[in-house]
């Protein structure tokens, strides 16, 4: 019989029950929220409080585990924790007790931001984060729920460069992911400082996890896709298909991804692509990799509200749902929500073989709701543009709209009638002070667009997920783009087909409600 050591058990114990408590205690804040018109019911958000960047993604055991930047003391950004969740099937999330908290004499005592996780050489889980103000910090757990954390006493191992050193002191040593490769640990740093060294990065190798040497920078933009002010925060690395993806975020546009090669410990740029765009709200992705080879993507989508309305709700910030990232045969990104959502399904609705006409729309009097997915297959035909409106009210004062526009070759959500909250605007800029910089007539968008172009004789397939205050669209496996949308009335949850300038077909139209996931 395999002996457990005494500490695992007692660790395991502590960690059960310090579980239950929080289960029990976030079924009472659940009542709280029942009312709550922009509170998700099957995206994950914080049991309460403050959430952006996910941190520390990571399968283990059977289970699929978030950790995410928190402040638990209030609605809004504060001293920077580790919240902790995880599931078994992607969809459901039991929340757990905070993973890491800062040291009051510690060199994270100014709070624990970003970072990654992996599976160290002696197979032991570990996290890597940035600790405010001292530099890069490690930790480790023995426990299967990794419900506890010990931080390592040689941190930070990974310190933060002082005034006039050399080396990497030319880089900002922050937001860190790990991974291994032979017998050889490499630490990618990310730049999280707009405008001062672009979106340039720090790679860093060691043998022990402790001990680290500065190898060079890893990527600097040529400025081909990037403006000048974006920078490269909370960055991801890791194999893609035959290619290596850096996912990162820019405090000016959000989320976004390098596709290349990683060879002879540098990295050779091929592909470029956006996952937010002007007016998107996406800003703190992580993945991982599960048990059936597949790359998971979540990413934080942050609230437009502003601090009162934030704070008077009791919490902030939601998950995207789970996506899969693959690689085409022509080396282009395959985004795809999770099968596993399928399992919130609930009375399924079908409409079949519509043609509207030149600027003729239909509502869909039988599919209504605010929680819903709904999955549309569209011949364009000669629309000039064409799709779905949701969260509509009777009047169309308030109507979020899907749509794909075949000249532009783009996807886009229209939020120019969201909402009916005049407060409620999308910055250019995801960062207020890059808007600030733009004529004020240039400052907000009344659309996000993403670029998506259909192939000759293909068929529009959208995936739509509406979740109260989040609306995520998935185009043919190849796009996806989220909103966050504030509806003030009640009433707002009509779809309705569009169709305007030409002849459009739809094929036909699924609806199912959303059951709550939590």
């Amino acid at each position: 019989m395999l002996a457990i050591p005494t500490r695992n058990i007692k660790t395991m114990s502590t960690a059960i029950e310090k579980t239950e408590a929080l289960i029990q205690a976030t079924r009472e804040l659940g009542a709280m929220y029942t009312d709550d018109p922009y509170r998700p019911r099957y995206h994950f958000t914080p049991p309460f409080g403050w959430m952006n960047d996910i941190n520390g993604s990571i399968f283990w055991k059977g289970r699929y585990h978030i950790f995410y930047q928190h402040n638990p003391e209030g609605g809004y950004w504060k001293w920077m924790q580790w919240g902790h969740a995880s599931s078994v099937d992607l969809v459901h999330w039991v929340h757990h007790p905070i993973a890491l908290t800062p040291d009051l004499d510690g060199p994270d005592r100014g709070g624990c931001f970003s970072g990654g996780a992996l599976v160290n050489l002696e197979g032991v889980p570990t996290f890597i984060y940035h600790g405010i103000p001292d530099g890069t910090c490690i930790a480790t757990s023995d426990d299967d729920l990794l419900i506890t954390w010990d931080k390592h006493p040689a941190n930070p191992v990974i310190p933060v460069p002082k005034t006039g050193e050399t080396g990497h002191g030319e880089y900002i040593v922050f937001d860190p992911c790990a991974w291994v490769e032979g017998d050889t640990y490499y630490a990618l740093i990310g730049n999280t400082i707009p405008g001062q060294i672009g979106d340039g990065t720090a790679l860093f190798k060691s043998s022990n996890f402790v001990d680290w040497e500065f190898v060079h920078s890893f990527y600097q933009s040529r400025r081909e896709w990037t403006d000048a002010e974006e920078d490269c925060a909370v960055p991801d690395f890791y194999p893609l298909g035959d290619q290596h993806m850096l996912l990162f975020c820019s405090h000016w546009q959000g989320t976004q991804y390098y596709i290349g090669r990683f060879e002879n410990e540098e990295y050779h740029v091929e592909t470029y692509g956006r996952m937010s765009w002007e007016g998107g709200l996406l800003g703190g992705p992580r993945s991982l990799l599960d048990a059936q080879g597949r790359r998971i993507f979540f990413d934080w989508i942050r609230e437009i509200r502003g601090v009162e309305q934030e704070r008077a709700s009791g919490w902030s910030g939601v998950m995207t749902l789970p996506r899969i990232l693959s690689l085409a045969t022509d080396g282009s990104l395959l985004i795809e929500p999770v099968p596993e959502l399928e399992c919130l399904r609930m009375n399924p609705k079908t409409r079949e073989n519509i043609t509207l006409n030149a600027d003729e729309d239909m509502n869909l009097e039988d599919i209504q709701g605010n929680c819903l997915e709904l999955a549309v297959e569209i011949e364009p035909g000669d629309a000039t543009e064409v799709g779905v409106q949701v969260l509509r009210s009777p009047d169309q004062a308030e109507r979020t709209g899907i749509l794909y526009v075949p000249a532009e070759g783009t996807l886009k959500i229209d939020i120019s009638r969201s909402t009916l909250n005049e407060a409620i605007r999308y910055p250019y800029y995801r960062d207020a002070g890059g808007t600030a910089r733009l004529p004020e007539s240039e400052q907000f968008v009344d659309a996000q667009c993403a670029p998506f172009k259909l192939k000759d004789n293909e068929v529009l397939q959208l995936r739509i997920y509406v979740d109260k205050s989040v609306v995520e669209v998935f185009a043919n496996g190849r796009q996806c783009i989220t909103q966050r949308v504030y509806p003030t009335r009640a009433d707002s949850t009509a779809v309705k087909l569009v169709s305007r300038g030409g002849q459009a077909h739809f094929r036909s139209v699924q609806a199912w409600e959303m059951a709550p996931a939590f």
